[in-house]
């Protein structure tokens, strides 16, 4: 019998049997040193993607980051007792370090999308122009170009951002990976306290970029900043 894995908290020591699961199976909280490790036993060598799993483990993280401020580990991590603790007594200072750099905050995401119809209008006209035997080229030309674009625009648009937010954000991880439709995503390490002001904030923002749209979600438990999932694997080798 493995168990799965949902969170690492502090001072969670006692769970309702209201709220199950992956496999609607009961939640308990397993104590080792100060930290209490959200799980659930699992019979079985993998957990099914599907929707059903995946709110199951969010709603687990969530409750916890009702009480508390979670280190979540990632949807599937199966594993024995014996190597989650062996784990936390390997790592206990560096996760002590990562709860406290996280403790009273949640996280924030916004992704900021564009309009994909603004595009270069002269290379559109001298691709209109070219042989048939060389339209081919010209195509992978403007996508180079344009691919180019987007990736300035991106690092431009989360620079601009950042100014913006930088006295309500204590830490940021940024995919500035365009796309047609997106520009970035990026999340905020936010504390609680500051959530409402944080939102204003991207809401007044907003109307120095017209064309940009954003889309705010959250708050959630820190999961661009938890780091859990790396550090596990690389130590045991599990899923």
């Amino acid at each position: 019998m493995k168990l799965y894995v949902y969170c690492l908290a502090e001072g969670v020591d006692e769970w309702s049997d209201s709220l199950r699961g992956i496999a609607s199976a009961p939640i308990r909280p397993l104590k080792t040193g100060n930290f209490s490790l959200l799980v659930s036993d699992f019979a079985g060598d993998a957990v099914l993607v599907n929707r059903e799993n995946a709110l199951a483990h969010a709603a687990v993280v969530q409750s916890v980051l009702n009480l508390t401020t979670p280190l979540p580990f990632r949807f599937g991590t199966l594993v024995t007792q014996q190597q989650l603790e062996e784990y936390v007594r390997a790592r206990r200072e560096a996760l002590e370090t990562k709860l406290a750099s996280v403790r009273g905050c949640v996280e924030m995401s916004v992704k900021i999308i564009y309009d994909p119809t603004s595009t270069d209008a002269s290379l559109r006209d001298e691709e209109a122009r070219e042989k048939p035997g060389t339209a081919f080229l010209s195509e992978k030309r403007r996508e180079i170009l344009g691919s180019e674009a987007r990736t300035a625009e991106a690092k431009q648009v989360a620079a601009w951002l950042e100014t913006k937010v930088a006295e309500l954000v204590k830490e940021t991880r940024v995919n500035a990976n365009p796309t047609n439709k997106m520009v970035l995503a990026a999340a905020h390490l936010v504390t609680r306290e500051t959530v409402e002001q944080y939102r204003a904030r991207l809401n007044e923002v907003q109307h120095e970029r017209p064309e940009l749209h954003f889309l705010v979600s959250g708050p959630w438990a820190p999961y661009s900043f938890a780091n859990i999932d790396l550090e596990f694997k690389t130590q045991f080798g599990v899923s």
